[in-house]
Protein backbone atom coordinates (compact mmCIF):
# COMPACT_ATOMS: atom_id res chain seq x y z
CA UNK A 1 0.00 0.00 0.00
CA UNK A 2 1.84 2.95 -1.37
CA UNK A 3 0.69 6.67 -1.13
CA UNK A 4 -1.06 6.78 2.01
CA UNK A 5 -1.40 9.99 3.22
CA UNK A 6 -4.29 9.33 5.64
CA UNK A 7 -5.82 6.04 7.23
CA UNK A 8 -9.10 5.55 8.48
CA UNK A 9 -9.83 3.09 11.12
CA UNK A 10 -13.06 1.47 11.68
CA UNK A 11 -13.46 1.07 16.19
CA UNK A 12 -15.29 -2.05 16.77
CA UNK A 13 -13.20 -5.34 15.59
CA UNK A 14 -10.33 -3.24 14.71
CA UNK A 15 -10.03 -0.88 18.14
CA UNK A 16 -11.99 -2.40 19.98
CA UNK A 17 -12.44 -5.83 20.98
CA UNK A 18 -16.05 -6.44 20.71
CA UNK A 19 -18.88 -9.58 20.86
CA UNK A 20 -21.87 -9.31 19.26
CA UNK A 21 -23.04 -13.23 20.44
CA UNK A 22 -22.78 -11.47 23.89
CA UNK A 23 -25.47 -9.41 23.01
CA UNK A 24 -27.73 -11.63 21.13
CA UNK A 25 -27.59 -13.71 24.41
CA UNK A 26 -28.39 -11.13 26.60
CA UNK A 27 -31.71 -10.11 24.93
CA UNK A 28 -32.36 -14.35 24.01
CA UNK A 29 -32.26 -14.09 28.08
CA UNK A 30 -35.09 -11.39 27.85
CA UNK A 31 -36.59 -13.07 25.26
CA UNK A 32 -35.86 -11.13 22.00
CA UNK A 33 -34.37 -14.85 20.08
CA UNK A 34 -34.19 -13.29 16.80
CA UNK A 35 -31.79 -10.13 17.50
CA UNK A 36 -29.69 -11.73 14.89
CA UNK A 37 -31.84 -10.87 11.97
CA UNK A 38 -32.05 -6.60 12.89
CA UNK A 39 -28.95 -6.30 14.25
CA UNK A 40 -25.18 -7.18 13.48
CA UNK A 41 -21.56 -7.35 11.56
CA UNK A 42 -22.72 -4.91 8.14
CA UNK A 43 -26.33 -4.66 8.86
CA UNK A 44 -28.68 -2.49 10.71
CA UNK A 45 -32.43 -2.78 10.25
CA UNK A 46 -35.58 -0.74 10.78
CA UNK A 47 -35.32 1.38 13.95
CA UNK A 48 -31.36 -0.10 14.55
CA UNK A 49 -30.36 1.67 11.26
CA UNK A 50 -32.28 5.12 12.81
CA UNK A 51 -30.93 4.87 16.07
CA UNK A 52 -27.03 4.34 14.30
CA UNK A 53 -28.36 7.39 11.96
CA UNK A 54 -29.05 9.41 14.54
CA UNK A 55 -32.58 9.86 13.66
CA UNK A 56 -34.53 8.56 16.78
CA UNK A 57 -33.71 9.20 20.50
CA UNK A 58 -32.33 7.12 23.37
CA UNK A 59 -35.50 6.70 24.67
CA UNK A 60 -37.23 6.23 21.89
CA UNK A 61 -34.74 3.25 20.65
CA UNK A 62 -35.39 1.45 24.28
CA UNK A 63 -39.15 1.69 23.63
CA UNK A 64 -38.82 -0.14 20.31
CA UNK A 65 -36.66 -2.85 21.72
CA UNK A 66 -39.70 -3.13 24.29
CA UNK A 67 -42.60 -3.31 21.79
CA UNK A 68 -40.28 -5.99 19.07
CA UNK A 69 -39.91 -8.33 22.29
CA UNK A 70 -42.65 -7.29 24.82
CA UNK A 71 -39.68 -6.49 27.29
CA UNK A 72 -40.99 -5.81 31.25
CA UNK A 73 -37.12 -4.86 32.11
CA UNK A 74 -36.06 -1.88 33.67
CA UNK A 75 -33.84 0.55 31.10
CA UNK A 76 -31.11 -0.49 33.22
CA UNK A 77 -31.05 -3.69 32.33
CA UNK A 78 -31.75 -3.33 28.56
CA UNK A 79 -29.23 -0.89 28.38
CA UNK A 80 -26.81 -3.39 29.87
CA UNK A 81 -27.68 -6.07 27.11
CA UNK A 82 -27.41 -3.74 24.13
CA UNK A 83 -24.07 -2.69 25.44
CA UNK A 84 -22.61 -6.59 26.38
CA UNK A 85 -21.00 -6.90 23.63
CA UNK A 86 -18.18 -4.08 23.60
CA UNK A 87 -15.35 -5.91 25.78
CA UNK A 88 -12.06 -3.69 26.04
CA UNK A 89 -9.27 -1.73 23.96
CA UNK A 90 -5.82 -3.86 23.82
CA UNK A 91 -2.96 -1.78 24.80
CA UNK A 92 -1.29 -2.97 22.40
CA UNK A 93 -3.44 -1.10 19.70
CA UNK A 94 -3.83 2.04 21.51
CA UNK A 95 0.20 2.06 21.51
CA UNK A 96 -0.03 1.17 17.64
CA UNK A 97 -1.95 4.28 17.44
CA UNK A 98 0.25 6.48 18.94
CA UNK A 99 3.05 5.52 16.43
CA UNK A 100 1.35 5.68 13.48
CA UNK A 101 0.16 9.53 14.11
CA UNK A 102 4.41 10.13 13.59
CA UNK A 103 3.72 8.83 9.85
CA UNK A 104 0.10 9.64 9.29
CA UNK A 105 -3.16 11.48 9.82
CA UNK A 106 -5.55 9.41 11.74
CA UNK A 107 -9.08 9.39 11.44
CA UNK A 108 -11.72 7.05 13.08
CA UNK A 109 -15.50 6.39 11.11
CA UNK A 110 -17.69 3.78 12.82
CA UNK A 111 -21.13 3.04 12.89
CA UNK A 112 -22.60 3.48 15.90
CA UNK A 113 -25.15 4.88 18.42
CA UNK A 114 -24.89 7.35 21.36
CA UNK A 115 -25.53 4.46 24.44
CA UNK A 116 -22.43 2.52 22.39
CA UNK A 117 -20.44 5.88 22.50
CA UNK A 118 -21.02 6.52 26.43
CA UNK A 119 -19.76 3.05 26.96
CA UNK A 120 -16.83 2.22 25.17
CA UNK A 121 -16.01 6.07 25.45
CA UNK A 122 -16.04 5.02 29.50
CA UNK A 123 -14.31 1.96 28.67
CA UNK A 124 -11.51 3.71 27.17
CA UNK A 125 -11.01 6.29 29.79
CA UNK A 126 -11.06 3.89 32.68
CA UNK A 127 -8.36 1.55 30.76
CA UNK A 128 -6.03 4.78 30.04
CA UNK A 129 -5.67 7.41 32.93
CA UNK A 130 -8.97 8.89 31.71
CA UNK A 131 -7.77 9.65 28.36
CA UNK A 132 -9.94 10.76 25.88
CA UNK A 133 -10.61 8.03 22.87
CA UNK A 134 -10.85 10.84 20.25
CA UNK A 135 -7.74 11.85 20.92
CA UNK A 136 -6.00 9.37 19.55
CA UNK A 137 -7.21 10.96 16.07
CA UNK A 138 -7.03 14.30 14.31
CA UNK A 139 -11.31 13.61 13.99
CA UNK A 140 -13.50 10.80 14.98
CA UNK A 141 -16.79 10.67 12.92
CA UNK A 142 -19.24 8.25 14.43
CA UNK A 143 -22.52 7.85 11.99
CA UNK A 144 -25.15 8.62 14.54
CA UNK A 145 -23.29 12.18 15.19
CA UNK A 146 -23.25 12.75 11.78
CA UNK A 147 -26.36 11.03 10.12
CA UNK A 148 -24.51 8.76 7.29
CA UNK A 149 -23.09 5.73 8.01
CA UNK A 150 -20.93 2.91 6.21
CA UNK A 151 -20.77 1.22 3.44
CA UNK A 152 -23.16 4.25 1.82
CA UNK A 153 -21.35 6.05 -0.98
CA UNK A 154 -22.13 9.82 0.42
CA UNK A 155 -20.58 8.53 4.03
CA UNK A 156 -16.96 8.09 2.46
CA UNK A 157 -17.31 11.04 0.14
CA UNK A 158 -18.72 12.96 3.66
CA UNK A 159 -15.44 12.24 5.96
CA UNK A 160 -13.14 12.84 2.99
CA UNK A 161 -14.42 16.23 2.14
CA UNK A 162 -14.69 17.22 5.47
CA UNK A 163 -11.23 15.80 6.67
CA UNK A 164 -9.63 17.32 3.50
CA UNK A 165 -8.36 14.03 2.52
CA UNK A 166 -7.71 12.88 -1.19
CA UNK A 167 -9.25 9.56 -1.54
CA UNK A 168 -6.64 7.51 -3.08
CA UNK A 169 -4.13 8.81 -0.72
CA UNK A 170 -6.62 7.36 1.95
CA UNK A 171 -6.53 3.85 3.32
CA UNK A 172 -10.05 2.47 4.85
CA UNK A 173 -9.03 -0.33 7.83
CA UNK A 174 -12.06 -2.13 8.97
CA UNK A 175 -13.52 -5.69 9.85
CA UNK A 176 -16.64 -5.52 7.52
CA UNK A 177 -16.26 -6.59 4.04
CA UNK A 178 -19.90 -4.58 2.66
CA UNK A 179 -17.69 -1.30 4.41
CA UNK A 180 -14.46 -2.34 2.70
CA UNK A 181 -16.09 -2.77 -0.46
CA UNK A 182 -18.21 0.36 -0.32
CA UNK A 183 -14.95 2.35 0.31
CA UNK A 184 -13.72 0.97 -2.76
CA UNK A 185 -16.45 2.41 -5.06
CA UNK A 186 -15.74 5.60 -3.15
CA UNK A 187 -12.01 5.57 -4.53
CA UNK A 188 -9.95 4.89 -1.20
CA UNK A 189 -7.42 2.47 -0.62
CA UNK A 190 -8.94 -0.57 1.69
CA UNK A 191 -7.80 -3.12 4.00
CA UNK A 192 -9.99 -5.87 5.22
CA UNK A 193 -9.02 -7.55 8.50
CA UNK A 194 -10.05 -11.12 8.22
CA UNK A 195 -11.52 -13.40 10.82
CA UNK A 196 -8.97 -14.76 13.37
CA UNK A 197 -6.74 -11.28 12.47
CA UNK A 198 -6.15 -8.18 14.20
CA UNK A 199 -4.74 -5.04 13.02
CA UNK A 200 -1.05 -5.78 14.76
CA UNK A 201 -0.73 -8.21 11.57
CA UNK A 202 -1.50 -5.77 9.06
CA UNK A 203 2.60 -5.55 7.52
CA UNK A 204 2.96 -1.33 8.87
CA UNK A 205 6.12 -1.08 7.39
CA UNK A 206 4.65 -1.44 3.61
CA UNK A 207 2.37 1.25 4.26
CA UNK A 208 3.90 4.11 2.74
CA UNK A 209 3.67 7.22 1.97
Amino acid sequence: MKGIRNIVFDLGGVILDNDVHLTLRAFADLGINNMADYFGAGKASSFFRDYELGKISDADFIGDLRRMGNLTAPDSVIIKAWNALLLDFPPLRIDLLRTLRDRFRLFLFSNTNRLHMQAFQQIFRDSFAGTELDSLFEKAYYSSAIGLRKPDREAYDFILRDGNMINHETLLVDDARVNIVGAAKAGLQTYWIEPGKTVLDIGWDDVTS
